[in-house]
């Protein structure tokens, strides 16, 4: 039985997954089968190439990172995962806990401690950098402290500055046309944009877009 940790990598920067790559070529008992560039194409790969390990960005197109793992869990598919992230917020670190990953590291992370996290994760184990360890021991000293309610809304949802661009736009009466010209994007990336955002948003027309905003403050 062959001992060598299979992994794919997911991360929509593919100077990121080269970086990765480049990282583990060299490691004689780790390889990469597969690479994804956004969430659903990770959900894809995991099932075709069946990895040890996924190592998966937080922020991608189409699914997030988190989605991503909560989709895997409730499939009961228990592929190792270890979230890798330039994001040390205290919510998407608790949020990739709760969705069942096995791992955060930051990408600023040296290659003996990334390389030390993908084994002890591939051996059953779990493993946070030090700067994440510091957010778990304090959720654990205060396990039901709460967060302002706009604060936990933009890191849950995780909208991101042009997702704002669009919502403001959109609440202006702009339509799919009219925000690509004025974002100076393709109406089809303008298209995309707006279904994302009312997807995390969970709201089906502008009205319940409109009293989303209001309600978060979102503007």
């Amino acid at each position: 039985m062959s001992n060598t940790i299979r992994v794919v990598l997911a991360d929509d920067h593919v100077f990121v997954r080269d970086g990765i790559k480049s990282l583990l070529e060299n490691e004689v008992n780790i390889e990469v089968v597969g690479e994804a560039i956004d969430g659903l194409e990770a959900l894809k790969i995991v099932e075709t190439s069946k990895p040890d390990l996924l190592i998966l960005d937080i922020r991608m197109p189409n699914m997030t990172g988190i989605e991503v793992v909560e989709k895997l869990r409730s499939q009961n598919n228990m592929v190792k995962i270890v979230m890798l992230s330039m994001h040390e917020s205290e919510e998407y670190v608790l949020k990739s806990i709760r969705a069942g990953a096995d791992g955060y590291l930051l990408k600023g992370s040296s290659k003996e401690e990334f390389l030390k996290a993908l084994h002890t994760i591939a051996n059953g184990g779990k493993y946070f950098s030090g700067d994440i360890s510091s957010i778990l021991i304090g959720q654990l000293n205060n396990p039901y402290g709460v967060m302002e309610k706009k604060q936990v809304l933009d890191e849950e949802l995780m909208i991101t500055k042009r997702e704002k661009e669009i919502l403001k736009l959109l609440l202006s009466g702009k339509g799919n046309k009219e925000i690509a010209e004025a974002l100076d994007i393709s109406k089809r990336t303008a298209e995309v944009h707006r279904f994302n955002l009312m997807k995390k948003l969970k709201v089906k027309n502008l009205m319940e877009l409109s009293n989303k905003a209001t309600e978060y403050s979102l503007l």
